[in-house]
């Protein structure tokens, strides 16, 4: 509560005070309405001082508020009037100690009731049954708190009375908290995002519904409108309320009023033709209370509420509640055939207060009351406050009453540390015929349910809505199909849609000053075609968001959206987390997403053009190496081959000639050996892998444009320095900055394609742009006003899309969603494109371009293969010639015809070795088939030298 609203209620406690003392003047000679337990017919007693004898009292006062004529008043009363009998003839609870009831009737009047109460704390009662109402509650706790005397409300449902500010008020009956709760369990349940709140402007009314909008935020759903109207409301007002809440989008009405009026509402409803298809009226627990009182309800009754959903609080269906039900007919003073769930209550209520008594008596301790030295009249004021006085036990009362347990007529009856009452719980009922089905239960411990809560406390709780049950309902029309709890108003406001007025870009959205809409362009065909496709009409008004000077910010046209300044955005709005956090977005109707776009040129003609391919290393190695395969191939095949030998000079000319010609696969010559064989076919691979890359880079460089900038893709997009131009009013400005760290510094905003254009052609250096981050609808659009002159590198780096935005939880956001679907797959969202958006034939040019010459690094895997085969071959070559040179060598024939003295022999080795390298050459020189011709004659004359010898 605030603060002015406790001044206020301070002021009126002391203002009731003062009427108090007024009325009781003038009532002096007159007996107060009492009414005594049967079982105690003698005026009680005065209550003991606190001088005392420390025995049990023979009668304690209790006191009891309510409306005697209300329909909680009609049910109550005889209910704790027979709780009273029902005590005081137990002889196993208070002993020889009665009970005397005093009831007050607080004639359903804030005023009166206030002053009834405080004229029931004058007649020193130790605990009080009611108040009834939650206003009088309010109030009259403020007295109990300072007197002492704990207040047992069996109707006081405000959650607010919750509050610590009340130690003394104790609610024994459900607080409207929980039964909030289940109503918005309920919303949630049919799935319905609004309701109406439809309630008595009072503490009761107004702090309930204000509990039901928390419990329905919970939940994602909201009220739209609070229409209240004040107690006692004439029915005129009440008629003025609905037909302006008839009006409205909404068709979920929650009734949260007194049940003395309630029936008003449905009565002025039926009238207004609101009980038909497609509204849902659900009631809080005043209507059970309305309908239980009576046995068989009224026809007529029943005829207004036909549909209706209302909640009841739970009680088990016990054998102490059947006995109860059928002693009802015998129970004095009634004036109902019936009983509602509050006479359950306020007959426990009696019983939790006689349990409480009993133990505290039992402890020995006395019931006394002293003065309140605050009371007193200390300075000559006409208020005679001295008489009421203070409970001194009261403290130690209310904590026995906290603790104390036991199983009534309602089920077990307990406190939690909240001081509610344990196990709270709700029959969901549904109006229909001449009486009331149970669709299910709601219990705060299992939520909705159709098995009673009573079955499911021995169960682990399950909070899952996967298990929520009802049965089927019965509507208002008598239709069992579930409104969609909403309809177009008919207060003759359309639907506010915003639409950005663009400067660029027109092609999608923009102003028409020629339609009858006012605007035109692809994002408003796709609207429109899916509009046509919902069930109903939708009257909608187009508003232009911006200038058209400059595109608008879409962020601060999403924000509009969601500060209710328009109803809906419509145009090329793109869907980004932050956005889906305030909005509700429809099903895409585009794909978009962030693409880079750079400048290109066409490479210049130049005479030495077809050297770019390779670097110089790259030249270099390749010429070496066609050398060295040319030089190496020539070593191996010279020997065998006729076709290497000749003359010096045929055959260096041999060398060059058989080397390049491999290039283009041209050479003439054969190779014969093995070794020569294995290098060359190696060799061939290399020059096809050289070949084909050669022609590819030649004709990438002849033929592609090649970028001008160096922003490649994305990373380099980051890693540079160079400024990057966005569209104006574009998320990417925000995105650039937030989501990749690019220097707010470098980004600049552009206007149109125009701005672009210039931007691109101009470049860094001259206040330009090195490149234009934007969706890739856009840069469609642009390469085609461009016809392809700039290029897109990279890929998409964002996934996103356009969507149509309405406030949270708006019923259409889901509806147009799914027309939205059906003109994508009936191929209309298509045509609605091709129309508006053409696709550029540039698209297919996205890719990252890269000029660079073939280098070394890209090859010498191949090279180092090709050398290391060229290696291995010359070893095994130079081997095998070795081998025949030592065994051809001539000297060995001399040792063994003429044997010469040692220094004879050193000077022969010495002229052997001078002449070893050029015999050698000699030797290499010479046919294979010479060779071998002559190593086998060597043999044989070796052999027979040999055989001569011997």
């Amino acid at each position: 509560m605030g603060i002015d609203v406790l001044i206020m209620r301070t002021r009126v406690v002391f203002f009731v005070f003062g009427m108090w003392v007024v009325v009781a003047a003038a009532m002096e000679d007159k007996e107060v309405t009492e009414i005594t337990a049967v079982s105690s017919p003698s005026p009680s007693p005065p209550p003991p001082s606190p001088s005392s004898s420390s025995r049990r009292p023979s009668v304690v006062n209790i006191g009891a508020l309510l409306t005697v004529n209300s329909v909680i008043g009609r049910s109550v009363k005889p209910a704790i009037i027979a709780a009273v009998d029902d005590v005081n003839s137990n002889p196993f609870i208070l002993g020889e100690t009665h009970l005397n009831l005093l009831l007050h009737d607080t004639n359903c009047s804030g005023f009166l009731g206030t002053v009834e109460a405080l004229q029931l704390m004058e007649k020193n009662v130790v605990a009080a049954i009611g108040p009834q109402s939650s206003t009088i509650a309010h109030v009259i706790s403020h007295v109990v708190n300072e007197l002492h005397v704990p207040l047992l409300s069996f109707g006081a449902t405000d959650p607010t009375l919750a509050a610590l500010q009340y130690p003394y008020f104790l609610r024994t009956t459900q607080n409207d908290y929980y039964q909030m709760s289940a109503i918005a369990n309920l919303i949630e349940y049919f799935e319905w995002k609004e309701v109406i709140a439809i309630y008595v402007d009072d503490d009761y009314g107004r702090n309930g519904i204000s509990s039901l909008g928390d419990s329905l935020a919970k939940k994602r759903a909201k009220i739209s409108y609070k229409a209240a109207f004040p107690p006692g409301a004439p029915v005129t007002d009440i008629g003025d309320l609905l037909t302006e809440v008839n009006l409205m989008e909404s068709r979920v009405y929650v009734v949260h009023v007194n049940p003395d009026s309630g029936l008003e509402i449905f009565a002025i409803a039926k009238k207004l033709g609101m009980m038909n298809t497609d509204y849902v009226w659900i009631t809080t627990e005043w209507l059970p209370a309305v309908l239980d009182s009576s046995e068989t309800p009224d026809s007529d009754t029943m005829a207004l509420l036909q549909g209706v959903v209302t909640l009841r609080q739970h009680t088990p269906n016990s054998n102490s509640k059947k006995k109860f039900a059928s002693r009802w007919k015998n129970i004095k003073q009634k004036e109902t055939s019936s009983f509602n769930s509050y006479a359950l209550y306020a007959y426990d209520s009696v019983w939790l207060l006689a349990n409480a008594l009993d133990t505290f008596l039992k402890t020995g301790k006395n019931i006394t009351f002293s003065l309140d030295p605050k009371l007193q009249n200390t300075t000559g004021s006409e208020l005679r406050l001295s008489s009421l006085q203070t409970f001194n036990e009261g403290p130690q009362l209310l904590k026995i009453l906290l603790s104390t347990k036991f199983t009534g007529l309602t089920g077990e009856f307990r406190f939690d540390l909240d001081k509610n009452l344990i196990h709270p719980a709700y029959d969901i009922l549904n109006i229909g015929g001449t009486g009331l089905r149970t669709l299910g239960y709601w219990s705060n411990y299992s939520g909705l349910s159709i098995s009673s809560p009573e079955s499911l406390y021995a169960k682990p709780p399950n909070s899952s809505t996967s298990t929520k049950h009802l049965y089927s309902v019965i509507w208002p029309g008598e239709t069992s199909s579930t409104p969609k709890g909403w309809v177009f108003p008919n207060n003759g406001k359309p639907l506010r849609i915003a639409v950005p007025y663009r400067h660029s870009y027109k092609e999608v959205v923009t102003k028409d000053v020629r339609s009858p809409q006012g605007v035109r362009g692809y994002s408003i065909d796709v609207f429109e075609a899916a509009v046509t496709l919902l069930p109903y009409p939708v009257p909608r008004k187009y508003i232009l968001y911006g200038d058209g000077i400059r595109n608008p910010s879409y962020s601060n046209l999403v924000a509009a959206v969601a500060e209710n300044k328009y109803d809906a955005a419509v145009g090329d709005v793109t869907i980004i987390t932050n956005r889906t956090r305030i909005v509700d977005f429809t099903q895409p109707y585009m794909e978009s997403g962030l693409v880079i776009v750079v400048p290109v040129k066409k490479s210049k003609t130049s005479p030495w053009a077809f050297l770019k391919p390779f670097t110089i290393e790259m030249w270099l190695v390749t010429g070496g190496f066609f050398l060295l395969v040319g030089f190496v191939v020539w070593i191996l095949e010279h020997r065998l081959n006729h076709e290497f030998r000749g003359p010096p000079s045929q055959q260096i000319i041999t060398i060059f000639w058989f080397s390049f010609s491999t290039m283009f696969f041209s050479h003439r010559e054969n190779t014969v050996s093995t070794l020569g064989r294995l290098v060359l076919l190696l060799w061939l691979f290399v020059v096809l892998i050289i070949n084909s890359s050669y022609t590819a880079s030649l004709t990438s460089i002849l033929t592609v444009q090649q970028l001008t900038s160096r922003i490649e893709g994305l990373d380099s997009l980051i890693s540079s320095n160079e400024p990057i131009g966005v569209q104006d009013g574009s998320f990417a400005y925000n995105y650039l900055i937030q989501e990749l760290n690019v220097a707010e510094s470098r980004i600049r905003s552009l206007k149109d394609k125009v701005d672009y254009l210039n931007a691109l052609h101009l470049g860094p250096k001259r206040g330009g742009v090195a490149a234009i981050v934007d969706e890739l609808p856009y840069i469609e659009l642009f390469m085609t006003y461009t016809k392809c002159e700039f290029k897109i590198v990279g890929r998409e780096f964002t996934k996103s899309g356009w969507g149509f935005a309405f406030q949270r939880d708006s019923p259409l956001a889901l509806d147009l969603s799914t027309a939205v679907l059906q003109l994508s797959e009936n191929g209309e969202l298509q045509r609605i494109h091709d129309k508006w958006l053409a696709s550029s034939s540039c698209s297919s040019q996205v890719a990252e371009i890269d000029d660079n010459s073939l280098s070394l690094s890209s090859f010498w895997g191949l090279f180092l293969i090709c050398g290391i085969a060229c290696f291995i071959s010359l070893s095994v070559y130079f081997c095998r010639v070795l081998c025949q040179y030592r065994s051809f060598n001539p000297n060995e024939e001399v040792d063994h015809e003429i044997p010469e003295p040692e220094p004879a022999r050193r000077s022969v080795r010495r002229a052997l070795r001078s002449t070893s390298f050029k015999d050698l050459i000699d030797f290499y020189d010479k046919k294979e088939a010479e060779i071998k011709e002559m190593l086998k004659r060597n043999k044989r004359q070796v052999n027979g030298d040999n055989a001569s010898l011997s």
